[in-house]
């Protein structure tokens, strides 16, 4: 695979927090990740979520087209996060055309790290968590077999990275799959992968969350009645390590290779809460955990944590899980809006770094699901009804999820939009017209005067996913037909419509900031005036909230004693 210029994703957060992380959870990770099942879905597909969240990741759209390969040639890998080359490996004699994080098959895969034990790292393995999610997406046609070939990677040529969370989902199956390296005692990994009930939903966001499962005599990875995986040894290994002497059946896997603590509660489990807490009537019970009261038993375990999955209320769509991922804690007592650091325009965001001390003590900032450093987000949907390069779309975005727009991007596609594409710009060559500092634009002038420039972004915003959604039935039966007579001819008709969709978009989106720069320049609201020369102004200054801030500092220094 080709070399990522960027660090990305997770591990970029946390060589920069470093000093905070304990031996279970890297409390200050980035990136979150929804799984949906068939059951628990408004239209029958399959759903998974990610935003790639990282200050130093330029958001663009990956591919890989099909290849074939000669027997005996070898693949290069390079780390993800850093571009650090790792070694070769065999390529496969045949590889799946990839577009962002989805393959032809519509199998795709997320992820988040969430670190755990320090010592449980092989800086002398071959194969590293981002690289292993692109190449098993080349190698695999369901859930099942790219778990299978993951964990085949990591055992046979070592896993580089810490402790890492998968969702894996193709047409039919959602799959949590948690591994982490054995360290240099062994070359491999141990690790659980366990399905998620049909009707049920998931989440993880940078915490370990699979604790106690069913342990299986092995692993017959095509048995639709397996539903749960794991390493042989997982269990063996943690006694090996001093880690637990317990009963098999009381073994949690998070709890012994990634014990939750304040961190990774308040800064990783509280958005898992934040997104079951708005589909689940019964989460309340669940708040003081995930704001970070923990508590043990005398194993250390934490015996109040929330379910793996939990079942909806209703049903979820596609655009549901879209708005999911913009949650700021709104309507919660951490509601990032409401405190003195949203400032005078409510803004739900802090600026990092996401720990910062005063007089020598430390304090921290909400890591919410919507954050200003995403790099790359998506929504994916698999759907068993259709033809395979129909059936998957990957709804792609870049920037902050609170802010930007999803396209469609059909999984069969056989290009990607000119504005999205690799190289297309870089973190450090602006680019006035590529997706990502077109998205950037405008996401940063709002959060100059959030509370005035948001609410016309998310209209508009939702004004365009929900015409897009509402497209996708006319696109999908156009392009049905095509494939009946013409395999290649429909190919390239969602082709043609995901990558003019997607470019017209960042066109549409160059207007708007110019729209919104020219409308809120200065601090001013300016509107047209008919036939004048001049615009309607409005200044509107702060709340008077604010101004009772403001005087509560500064006394009677600004009071006015002129003439009125």
């Amino acid at each position: 695979m080709k070399k990522f210029r960027m660090i990305s994703g997770t591990m970029a957060t946390l060589l920069m927090v470093i000093v905070f992380i304990s031996t279970s959870t890297n409390s200050a990770s980035a990136c979150t990740n929804f799984l949906i099942t068939k059951g628990a879905s408004a239209d029958g597909s399959t759903m998974i979520s990610y935003a790639a969240d990282s200050h130093v990741l330029y958001g663009e759209l990956y591919f890989r087209q099909a290849k074939d390969y000669p027997e005996g040639t070898m693949m290069d890998i390079y780390e993800w996060d850093t571009g650090k080359y790792l070694g070769q490996i065999p390529q496969a004699k045949h590889t799946y055309s990839v577009v962002g994080n989805m393959n032809e098959h519509q199998v795709a895969i997320g992820e988040t790290t969430y670190g755990g034990r320090k010592e449980l790292r092989d800086t002398t393995g071959l194969v590293d968590y981002g690289s292993l999610m692109y190449i098993t997406l080349q190698r695999s046609k369901s859930a099942r077999e790219a778990i299978k070939v993951m964990t085949e990677l990591v055992d046979k040529y070592g896993y580089y990275s810490s402790g890492e969370s998968f969702s894996i989902a193709d047409k039919n199956e959602v799959w949590i799959l948690e591994m982490i390296s054995k360290g240099m005692k062994e070359k491999g990994a141990v690790w659980v992968a366990r399905m998620i009930p049909d009707g049920y939903v998931a989440a993880h966001a940078n915490q370990a969350r699979i604790t106690t499962f069913p342990k299986q005599k092995e692993n017959n990875w095509f048995d639709k009645e397996q539903t749960t995986f794991h390493s042989e040894d997982v269990i063996d290994f943690a006694r090996d390590m001093g880690y637990y002497d317990g009963k098999d059946k009381n073994f949690s896997f998070s709890d012994t290779y990634a014990p939750v603590s304040f961190g990774g509660a308040r800064f990783c489990e509280i958005r898992v809460w934040s997104f079951f807490k708005d589909i689940n009537d019964n989460m309340q019970k669940h708040f003081d955990y995930a704001k970070g009261d923990i508590e043990y038993d005398d194993q250390d375990y934490a015996t109040n944590r929330m379910p793996l999955w939990i079942k909806p209320n209703k049903k979820i769509s596609v655009h549901d899980v879209m708005n999911f991922m913009r949650d700021h804690l709104e309507g919660t007592e951490l509601d990032m809006r409401k405190d003195a650091g949203a400032g005078p325009y409510e803004r739900p965001y802090r600026w990092r770094p996401l720990t910062w001390k005063v007089d020598s003590k430390t304090y921290f900032n909400e890591r919410a699901t919507g954050t200003q450093q995403t790099g790359f987000s998506f929504v994916t949907q698999s759907r068993n009804w259709l033809p395979d390069a129909i059936g998957g779309i990957n709804w792609f975005s870049v920037d902050d999820a609170a802010s930007t727009v999803y396209t469609p991007i059909y999984c069969g596609v056989n290009d990607v939009p000119e504005k999205f594409e690799e190289g297309y710009g870089s973190l450090m060559e602006f680019k006035d017209d590529a997706a990502f500092w077109v998205f950037n634009q405008v996401s940063n002038l709002a959060y100059l005067f959030y509370n005035r420039i948001h609410p016309e972004i998310h209209t508009k915003q939702q004004a365009l996913e929900n015409k897009y959604i509402n497209y996708r039935s006319a696109i999908d039966k156009a392009a049905a037909n095509l494939y009946k007579k013409d395999k290649a001819l429909a190919i390239q008709f969602l082709t043609d419509y995901s990558s003019n969709t997607a470019n017209a978009l960042v066109a549409e989106w160059k207007d708007f900031y110019e729209y919104l720069f020219t409308k809120y320049m200065d601090g001013n609201i300016k509107r047209p005036n008919p036939g004048k020369q001049n615009p309607h102004l409005k200044q509107p200054g702060y709340s008077e909230d604010f101004y009772k801030i403001i005087l509560e500092d500064t006394g009677d220094r600004f009071e006015y004693h002129g003439s009125h």
